[in-house]
């Protein structure tokens, strides 16, 4: 069921590319007597931020930003963001193959599968879910061969789920892999956009800061 809250539409592709931001994790920190540390992990998972407010300049995009804006209504909706550093579910970006990113395992009875990108393999890896794959780039293997969307599994591209159909789920055992492209669910992270019109035909909008959201 579509999230109200949230509307399925992509902030500029080009706009984002002079995008600036990452990662933002929350650990407490407590210093005891003997100088050690204990580290503790306030957020379970990563939380992304972004600033575009640096690739806007022309008056043309500043207004068509402003209406992305308006129709927003400022944080109250939520939109996908291309993270131009991580939108894939391959090494470095590559294009998407179907045995990117393990997802699970069949037991025979399971239906459904959650997409997944995990980041490092070492030490203690980290399992990213993904909400908002891009719908028509998502390729899936059990057990190492290729399934076909549509025909073996459907996808729920707004809450990041795979589902097999009757008949050709995941036996016991097998391992369920996915590739995908994926944008991060994001809203405004503020209901004011400061726009400086100081230049003839140009201008600039200081800071327009963006913040992950769970849907």
């Amino acid at each position: 069921m579509p999230n109200p809250a949230f509307h399925e539409v992509r902030f500029p592709l080009d706009l984002a590319l002079g995008a600036r931001g990452g990662p933002e994790r929350r650990t407490e920190i407590v210093t005891t007597a003997t100088g050690r540390e204990e580290r503790n992990a306030r957020w379970a998972g990563s939380r992304r931020k972004f600033d575009v407010g640096y690739a806007i300049r022309t008056i043309d995009r500043l207004a068509e930003v402003v209406a992305f804006f308006e129709e927003r209504r400022g944080r109250l909706y939520g939109f996908r963001f291309r993270d131009r550093l991580d939108y894939t579910s391959g090494f470095k970006n590559a294009a998407p193959q179907p045995q990117d990113q393990p997802i699970g395992v069949g037991d025979g009875t399971n239906a459904r599968f959650q997409l997944v990108k995990y980041y490092g393999n070492a030490f203690a890896p980290y399992a990213r879910e993904i909400a908002k794959p891009v719908p028509g780039s998502i390729r899936l293997a059990v057990n190492g061969v290729e399934k076909v969307n549509g025909t073996h599994f459907d996808v729920d591209s707004t809450l990041g789920r795979v589902t097999f159909r009757a008949g050709h789920i995941p036996a016991a055992g097998a391992p369920v892999t996915a590739g995908f492209t994926f944008d991060v669910p994001v809203r405004f992270d503020t209901d004011f956009l400061e726009v400086d019109l100081a230049a003839f035909e140009a201008g600039a909008i200081p800071a327009i800061p963006l913040i992950e959201i769970k849907v």
